[in-house]
């Protein structure tokens, strides 16, 4: 069995993890370049919990140019088996209010400035993303936010946009009407990543407005979600160090299949690898590749 370990990314308002012992910070090497800060490494009772702050300490860096293959590989690299992604988000239903928290599900990726796999020419793989959340880690998510009363929603699609502008109305009317509940500017390719890395992710969307198709609501801005986000990021920690509190020893296979997803997704024969690509792969994929 494979010893869990316990990612967590930050999103807006969230640049640090109080409540760690053993901390240390360290700063680990990509071939996929920088990554958004040094990671923060600790244990929270018996699990052993990773922290990156997505947009760096201070929110130095917007969504479009975050390096999220960077990220994961770090993540991967430092031994994160299981990833929670916690995001700010808009809300397209009069029910998932400011403050709610949705324990997401499905996404639509409208996002189109962002390297978006690992892999490419020299070495193509298809991984199965029909079901981008592991069920499993989100139930845990959910038992963890009963636990510490917090009010959430289990379940909702969201709509990830490049950013950094917010919506126009008739792009908040259009998704509204398509049936989407939540609009982000991160969720995307970082799934899609985490789930090339074989890591087990879930994500919490943190609502903090309307996005701008309420009547009764202004368009969002900036100071519509700060003040939001403050309360929002205190909640998300109590979140945490109860996942973390319960969170098992060992890893758990995920019934979405992302603990092996590379198991038949890569379809480049042996001999027309590249070896420079391989390289870069070592650690999100190199489990296999040394099979291969």
């Amino acid at each position: 069995m494979t010893k869990a370990v316990l990612g967590i990314i930050g999103g807006s308002g969230i640049y640090d993890l109080p409540g760690l012992t053993d901390l240390r910070e360290e700063r680990i090497a990509s071939p996929w370049g920088e990554p958004s800060d040094a990671l923060r490494i600790g244990r929270i009772g018996g699990t052993k919990i990773v922290f990156l702050p997505r947009h760096g300490r201070g929110h130095a860096i917007p969504p479009s140019e975050i390096n999220y293959r960077a990220n994961i590989d770090v993540l991967k690299r430092a031994g994160v088996t299981d990833l929670v992604s916690l995001s700010a988000c808009g809300s397209y239903r009069s029910e998932l209010y400011p403050g709610l928290f949705v324990l997401i599900d499905q996404f639509v990726d409208r996002t189109v400035k962002r390297e978006s796999s690992f892999f490419g020419r020299g070495c193509v793989a298809h991984v199965s993303f029909g079901h981008p959340v592991g069920p499993r880690l989100q139930q845990r998510l959910a038992d963890a936010a009963k636990a510490e009363d917090i009010a959430f929603v289990k379940g909702g699609t969201l709509v990830a946009m490049e950013g950094p502008q917010f919506s126009s109305l008739a792009e908040s009317l259009t998704y509204k009407s398509l049936g989407y509940d939540l609009i982000g500017m991160t969720a995307m390719p970082e799934a899609k990543l985490a789930r090339e890395a074989e890591i087990t992710y879930a994500t919490v969307g943190m609502v903090t407005d309307y996005d701008c198709w309420h009547e009764d609501h202004g368009a969002v801005d900036v100071a519509t979600v700060v003040k939001v986000l403050h309360g929002n990021a205190e909640t998300a920690k109590r979140l945490v160090a109860r996942l973390a509190a319960d969170f098992p020893p060992e890893r758990e296979p995920c019934p979405a299949g992302s603990h092996n997803a590379l198991d038949n997704a890569i379809i480049t024969a042996p001999e027309y690898r590249d070896a420079a690509l391989l390289a870069k792969l070592d650690a999100v994929a190199g489990r296999v590749l040394k099979a291969a």
